[in-house]
């Protein structure tokens, strides 16, 4: 979602801002309500990663403890939620109960004095996946350059790079990438770093050889069994662009593994 397809310019401006910080944010829309609801369809608000109101109105205090979990649920899973939101009697002759998922709508309690129902569709807006390359070599570079183009935010790093904390629902992976410069150093750096996948360019007997002296440097052997090495899908990849490749064929079956996962329907 881009603040030209929100009517709403304070949500508009806050989201850009957001975006231009990296941070991650939800969209709630009313999609339908009825009975008597303060907030009519088409009403928006845009929520912080805990849910909070940052700005935009859907509804009285009633509703937004529904709508900060909904919130919540959408940053940790990084996808979109229906809610439904009633009165008790009305999810009593329904047959649910508050926090019941029906065919991915989840229901919730309105406690609001109005008695009405209302539909509530909430959006994460994530920022883009990082994706941490230690090392200037060949491999590198073309890494570099497909990843940018796949959406991922490179950021290019050096041995005793200090890498920062993670944001609320933002995710990392990281290739040590260095190919006979610094190999240590940069695994070392990798592995002290939030990451939910590091992976090491070079070959196994490679690899094997660095973590022992790794191990008796302090590092965890635990830690280094969580490494992929050597890093890609095997494909029989020669060049550093046919490697390249391999790696980022990897990193995209990493990054949408859960998301497909979700959204598969039962067998």
């Amino acid at each position: 979602m881009t603040p030209a397809e929100l009517t709403d310019q304070d949500i508009a401006t806050l989201a850009q801002e957001l975006r231009d910080k990296g941070a991650p944010f939800a969209i709630a829309t009313v999609v339908r309500t009825l009975g008597l609801t303060a907030a009519k369809p088409g009403a928006k608000a845009l929520l912080s990663a805990d849910g909070t109101l940052q700005q935009g109105w859907i509804g009285g205090g009633c509703v937004r403890a529904a709508l900060a979990k909904a919130a919540r649920r959408a940053m940790a899973e990084g996808t979109p939620q229906l809610i439904s939101l009633h009165p008790q009697e009305v999810l009593a002759e329904k047959g649910v109960v508050a926090g019941d998922d029906l065919d991915g709508v989840r229901f919730d309690r309105n406690g609001c004095p109005s008695k009405g129902s209302m539909d509530i569709f909430v959006e994460p807006i994530l920022p883009l996946p990082e994706l941490v390359i230690f090392g200037v070599s060949p491999v590198a570079q073309s890494l570099a350059k497909l990843g940018a183009q796949f959406k991922w935010s490179v950021q290019e790093a050096e041995a005793k790079t200090v890498i920062a904390q993670l944001p609320t629902a933002a995710r990392r992976m990281i290739v040590v990438a260095t190919q006979g410069k610094d190999d240590g150093a940069s695994l070392t750096s990798a592995l002290t770093a939030e990451a939910e996948f590091v992976a090491f360019v070079g070959s196994r007997r490679k690899f094997k050889s660095l973590s022992e002296k790794l191990i008796q440097a302090g590092i965890e052997p635990q830690k280094l069994a969580q490494v992929q090495a050597p890093a890609g899908l095997a494909i029989e990849a020669v060049t550093p662009e046919e490697i390249a490749l391999s790696i980022l064929a990897q990193l995209t079956l990493v990054r949408r593994r859960n998301h497909r996962n979700e959204s598969a329907p039962d067998e």
